[in-house]
């Protein structure tokens, strides 16, 4: 079985951790979200998948030399410029050659949804294509998907206005295609999947989408992907579960942490240093961050080798970039985003 990550996106809304690293090589819980996506897959049986890169694309090349990302062998796709969800697929599928039913997936999200499950009733209804469905309590942010009772696509409505949409289930970001779909897409150019390539299938009564239950998140706000590492440390995702979590917290074996230190909830990643009487809670430190004593770090993410001076308070909701140095006593808390190129 072969895939296609989407991974070309400039996670602006992460920034500033993003200038820097893509979204989809942040890590969760330690390991970069690439790897917990294609390891998911592996598990389903995907042997093949190919990144559709266009933001920093050798950031996962450099990462990746061997061209095997958590046991799945991957072919880089780079595009020569942005060609949206669609065009993406199109470039990444035309690139690698792929001429039988594969899967597509957004590389930002996170979750256990059973991808065999989802294969077998894309089968059983033979369609051109079918999207995997969530639940959602606000669904006018995301992509809607109205069926019927054998799951046929009636309408898919893109960010429709608040209390407008005909369901609560939306677009989850993996989808099972076959080749004949792909003939759908234009063959240059930017092309959305969402407000073009479903619609057309729509029309032809060639898409299905199947929902369930499983546990789902979209990463693309700091607030998510704190909670997504959180999500992790309380178990909640049943495919990505991690060793050396101690009371609901990680740290990496060459963090340092003072014994005085109190950790809840949070992700202490390699070469970390927290200082004496330090409190996390809720916190990601990246790579390398340094917080010294006495600080409080609530629903915050520290970027690699950023320190945080003594006795300061944090959050929520602080991003610290890669290298800032937030003065002593510093009181901080709200959207607040330090750090750029």
């Amino acid at each position: 079985m072969q895939s296609i990550i989407l991974v070309g996106g400039k996670g602006t809304r992460l920034r500033p951790l993003t200038y820097e690293t893509p979204k989809q090589m942040l890590p969760l819980v330690g390991v970069a979200m690439i790897e917990c996506v294609l390891g998911a897959l592996a598990r389903h049986g995907v042997t093949d998948a190919v990144l559709s890169l266009g933001y920093l694309p050798d950031r996962f090349i450099e990462a990746y030399p061997e061209n095997v990302i958590a046991g799945v062998n991957v072919t880089y796709a780079v595009e020569p410029e942005p060609l949206d969800t669609a065009g993406a697929i199109r470039f990444a599928a035309n690139f690698a050659g792929i001429d039988e039913t594969f899967l597509v997936l957004n590389g930002d999200v996170v979750t256990d949804l059973d991808v065999t499950a989802l294969l077998g009733f894309h089968r059983e209804r033979g369609g051109e294509a079918t999207l995997a469905l969530h639940p959602v309590e606000e669904p006018s942010h995301f992509g809607v998907v109205d069926t019927d009772e054998d799951g046929r696509v009636l309408a898919f409505i893109e960010k429709p206005p608040p209390g407008t949409a005909p369901t609560n289930l939306i677009n989850a970001g993996t989808y099972v295609f076959e080749p004949a779909a792909l003939d759908r897409i234009a063959p240059t150019g930017r092309v959305s999947v969402e407000r073009d390539t479903f619609p057309k299938l729509v029309a032809a009564h060639q898409l299905y989408a199947m929902s369930d239950h499983a546990y789902w998140l979209d990463t693309g706000t700091p607030q998510l992907y704190l909670q997504a590492n959180v999500d992790v440390l309380k178990g909640r995702n049943s495919q990505h579960r991690f060793q050396g979590v101690v009371d609901g917290s990680w740290s990496h074996p060459s963090a340092t942490i003072d014994p005085t230190a109190s950790l809840s909830y949070s992700v202490v990643d390699a070469g970390c240093f927290v200082g004496a009487n330090v409190i996390l809670e809720d916190a990601v430190l990246l790579p390398g961050a340094v917080v010294q004593s006495g600080c409080e770090i609530r629903s915050s993410i520290i970027g690699p080798e950023a320190v945080i001076g003594t006795s300061s308070i944090l959050g929520p909701t602080c991003v610290v970039g890669a290298k800032e140095h937030v003065a002593a006593d510093s009181r901080l808390a709200g959207d607040v985003r330090l750090g750029g190129v």
